[in-house]
């Protein structure tokens, strides 16, 4: 498309959350959106490398609703008839290996069951049934979601993006945003690749091009960019589309099955991070290299409960940069310091699952009475307090680090 010289939102970044954002602020009856995406096509990078797992049974009450408004924005879009995201709805089953692990379980069922979300304990055997080519023996205790799932994280993006275009959201790609313009401590466009587009709110939904998109309107904000990989094995006996999803917390592991094929993930005990202030806005992200070690720690620690995974060679491998922030939080609203720039970043590995809330917060984040979760997740906590970019990195590596943690 042309690119148009006006816009009253513009929204940078054409990921999920980007495109989630969109969907969010057109269905809320917000218009003249424009969506500004640096590659060639939407979607294209991290949201392209994430796994696609959705899960709802959280630690708190505010990120188990967040997790159930995407479920239920997913099955929305699934049962539509334009472009779907794949949703397949085959619930998850979390593994306890310890007793440690099973008292948390059951907190954690506590607060599914404040937020209404309908969770149980199986029997080791109930879950052989879901699961026949997995191994129970070692396991001590399985949380079953019935409503959990996973899907095809490019195919949300589209599905996002094509009943935001129906709304009148416009999508701009191969086009980088050079910088945000600010007169007065007020956003009033951005400068393009192709020129200048006034606008009176950005959005920033930029990835691990968050940072350079605040700095440039003088916000620091600590978005750091954390590696994260996992693969796919080639065919395997036993694995079909339909097994649920499974969580592996003492071993850092998930999985589920990619088609007839294993796919396989952990969070690092040793994250490897990047600093954004070493690398510009209007260049890619450094690229990974697949790190072999870290996969076959992957499959050594997945190998008591599905031992042929040793057996199984790698298909493929997916690598990204998720951004992670200190607290583990997300960053979404608008700054007090510029009037009409707005955050969607930090999302903490849950861009792909947490889209449809996140985009949901960012429309509460606008509105005259935001929740005080909502107001919590505010820019302004990092922009208003001190802090330094060693302690802030080594915190964002350590939220990554213990993603399943007890009670983290």
């Amino acid at each position: 498309m042309i690119q148009p010289e006006t816009a009253g939102i513009v929204i940078v970044g054409g990921g999920a959350v980007g495109c989630g954002v969109a969907h969010s602020l057109a269905a809320a009856g917000y218009d003249e959106i424009l969506l500004i995406e640096q590659q060639p096509t939407l979607a294209a990078v991290t949201t392209s490398q994430a796994a696609g797992l959705v899960g709802q049974v959280r630690n708190s009450l505010d990120r188990t609703r967040l997790a159930m408004w995407s479920v239920k924005t997913f099955s929305d879009l699934e049962e539509g008839d334009t472009a779907r995201p794949g949703w397949r709805q085959v619930g998850s089953l979390r593994l306890a290996l310890c007793e440690e692990r099973v008292e948390e379980f059951q907190r954690m069922q506590a607060v599914a069951n404040e937020a209404g979300l309908e969770t149980r304990f199986l029997e080791n055997h109930e879950a052989a049934s879901l699961w026949p080519a997995m191994q129970f023996d070692q396991v001590k205790s399985v949380l079953w979601c019935p409503s959990d799932g996973y899907l095809q994280p490019s195919d949300l993006a589209m599905a996002y993006v094509a009943r935001a275009r129906a709304a009148g959201v416009r999508f701009l790609t191969g086009t980088t945003v050079e910088k945000v313009l600010v007169e007065n401590d007020r956003v009033v466009g951005v400068e393009t690749s192709e020129g200048r587009i006034s606008a009176p709110m950005v959005i920033n939904a930029a990835g691990a091009h968050a940072w350079h998109l605040a700095h440039s309107v003088g916000l620091e904000l600590p978005i750091v960019p954390v590696r994260h990989e996992f693969f796919v094995t080639v065919a395997a006996e036993g694995l079909r589309p339909d097994l649920p999803v499974i969580r592996i917390p003492d071993a850092r592991l998930y999985l589920r099955a990619e088609t007839d094929a294993l796919l396989c993930g952990g969070w690092e005990p040793n994250s490897l991070s990047l600093d954004p202030r070493e690398f510009p806005l209007q260049e890619p992200a450094p690229p990974i290299r697949e790190d072999y070690d870290v996969l076959a720690a992957f499959a050594e620690q997945l190998a008591p409960q599905f031992p042929q995974v040793s057996q199984l060679g790698i298909r493929s491998v997916f690598r990204g940069w998720p951004t992670f922030t200190p607290d583990g939080r997300f960053i979404i609203g608008e700054s007090s310091r510029v009037n009409g720039f707005v955050m969607a970043g930090g999302c903490n590995a849950h861009g792909v699952s947490g889209s449809a809330g996140i985009g949901r917060h960012v429309v509460e984040s606008l509105g005259d009475e935001p929740s005080e979760y909502v107001m919590s997740l505010s820019p302004n906590r990092f922009t208003e307090t001190g802090w330094d970019w060693t302690e802030a990195t080594a915190l964002a590596r350590r939220v990554y680090e213990h993603y399943y943690a007890i009670d983290h």
